[in-house]
């Protein structure tokens, strides 16, 4: 039995498409492909791309966590001129350092020297709160008294303080109430709490460290 197909519609002669509704179709819908194919590129990641990202963020990261204690790097930060600095530095001088923490502090070079070496540790904020402390101790003025301790506290002393110091509770809290009469003494335990820090931990490290033992060879090879 022969069957019409159903919904069959009848064929007519074809009638080519303007050129005009060709041209608009072209100029509306091009564009658009075009754009999304650029926001789909963009948004997925090619794997080349991530990977180069990722290797640049070691590489970055890498020069952070391997920042050189070698002696050129710290020359640049010594309170004279590098050579200047090193002649007047004698082979003695540089051993006394190691006979005791307070006498490194104590020299003008011991001091910039090991501000290098904690610098390379990222720890550098124990020695400049020991610093602010000590100039803290010389203020003459009453006035400026209170503004200073304030300055300390919120800098070093503070929960999440800018440049906070590794110190405990009691010591933080004991600090804390000081601010309410600030004086000369206030800082003392975090003081104390932060030289002992540096004395057991910083110290030993800096002695075995590349910044010491090349300064010393250079001052040794300069009297040969």
């Amino acid at each position: 039995m022969h069957r019409e197909p159903a919904d069959t519609v009848p064929q007519g002669p074809h009638q080519p498409c303007p050129s005009s509704t060709k041209s608009h179709v072209a100029t509306t819908l091009l564009p658009a492909a075009r754009q999304s194919l650029s926001d789909h590129a963009g948004s997925a990641d090619p794997p080349a791309e991530r990977t180069g990202r990722r290797q640049g963020m070691r590489t970055r990261l890498g020069c952070l966590s391997h920042k050189s204690d070698s002696y050129n790097d710290f020359t640049a930060i010594l309170p004279d001129k590098p050579n200047r600095a090193l002649k007047r530095l004698s082979t003695e001088e540089a051993t006394r350092w190691a006979d005791s923490f307070d006498v490194l502090l104590s020299h003008k070079y011991g001091l910039a020297t090991f501000r290098a070496f904690l610098k390379t540790e990222f720890s550098e904020e124990n020695l400049e709160f020991w610093l602010a402390c000590e100039d803290f101790k010389k203020t003459r003025s009453a006035a400026k008294l209170a503004s200073k301790a304030q300055r300390i506290f919120e800098e070093f002393i503070d929960v999440q303080a800018p440049r906070e110091v590794n110190i405990d509770f009691q010591t933080r809290e004991l600090t804390r109430r000081n601010m309410q009469e600030p004086s000369l003494s206030c800082f003392d335990q975090a003081q104390g709490k932060v030289h002992s820090l540096m004395e057991k931990d910083s110290y030993p490290r800096f002695l075995r460290s590349k910044i010491y033992t090349d300064l010393l060879s250079q001052t040794q090879r300069r009297l040969s």
